[in-house]
């Protein structure tokens, strides 16, 4: 049978309004732990919301450098409702995967930058073969503003809970290719790219990622190993994400809200020509 899907659950709450309270049930963001195992080896653990697992677990793999081709996945096992490890995932990896000390990445990552820093982990990141997007594509500033509207209205769960981030994945005509939902920014960006690396995707050049919250360093890391060469979000991104996007040659842009938006980097992929500042020659 297949899986079903765990990503929202029924809770009674008390509603105070204007003096007057009432009672009935209201809509929550699922959130379990997911552990990723091949062979005894422990290979990561995150909070996520349960849905597209096997994407998320793909992604991850390959965003945190684990993996790096298709074929080095044999097999993922995900367990039904019912079993005693339904939030673990058994993967099956290649032997020429190599796991190193540092192989389980993370440990109930929810920090900006999840326990790396500075100019080492832009170093560390150099080491892995991380370089610059290779995209001949300007994006359109019109085509940009359009965006957040699509992600909304296509988030599902959210409508329902209030309560999760998204991840969208875009054409640079701004056509959706893929949307992911979860209570984690970095699980839902791990679910798209993980759609793409088991669709035979990547690299996306030519593509946008659009995030409904900031944009941390972890999350910057994930969309250059992926090949996007445009990383937008609602909200503003951290000092360590502008530094890596700027060093590694990706487009990032913040505070993408109704006509306006911030760019941090990059600002040679998209068509707008900023005026000089005021008092300058």
């Amino acid at each position: 049978m297949p899986q079903k899907i765990r990503s929202i659950e029924l809770t009674q709450v008390v509603e105070w309004d204007d003096s007057k309270s009432s009672r009935f049930e209201d809509y929550l963001a699922a959130e379990e732990p997911l552990e990723m195992r091949a062979g005894r080896r422990s290979l990561g653990l995150t909070l996520r919301t349960p849905g597209n697992d096997e994407e998320l677990v793909a992604g991850f793999l390959f965003t945190e450098g684990i993996i790096s081709r298709r074929e080095h996945l044999l097999s993922l096992r995900l367990p039904g409702n019912a079993a005693p490890e339904r939030n673990l995932v058994r993967v099956m990896l290649s032997p020429k995967v190599r796991l190193g000390a540092g192989a389980a990445a993370r440990k109930f990552s929810a920090g900006s930058a999840c326990g790396v820093c500075g100019k080492a982990s832009i170093t560390q990141l150099r080491r892995r073969g991380l370089r610059r997007p290779e995209s001949a594509v300007q994006f359109d500033p019109e085509i940009l503003c359009q965006l957040p509207p699509k992600l909304r209205a296509t988030q599902a769960v959210f409508g329902r809970t209030g309560g999760l981030h998204a991840a969208a994945l875009f054409s640079a005509q701004g056509d959706l290719l893929v949307l992911r939902e979860d209570i984690g920014r970095h699980n839902a960006v791990d679910k798209v790219i993980g759609w793409a690396f088991l669709e035979g995707r990547l690299p996306l050049s030519g593509h946008l990622l659009l995030v409904s919250g900031r944009s941390g360093f972890e999350i910057v890391q994930k969309a250059l190993s992926a090949g996007i060469p445009l990383l937008a979000s609602v909200s503003a991104p951290s000092s360590l994400a502008v530094q890596l996007a700027r060093e590694l040659g990706l487009t990032l842009v913040g505070f993408l809200r109704g006509r306006r938006f911030v760019i941090y980097a990059g600002e040679e992929r998209i068509m707008v020509s900023a005026a000089a500042p005021a008092g300058r020659s």
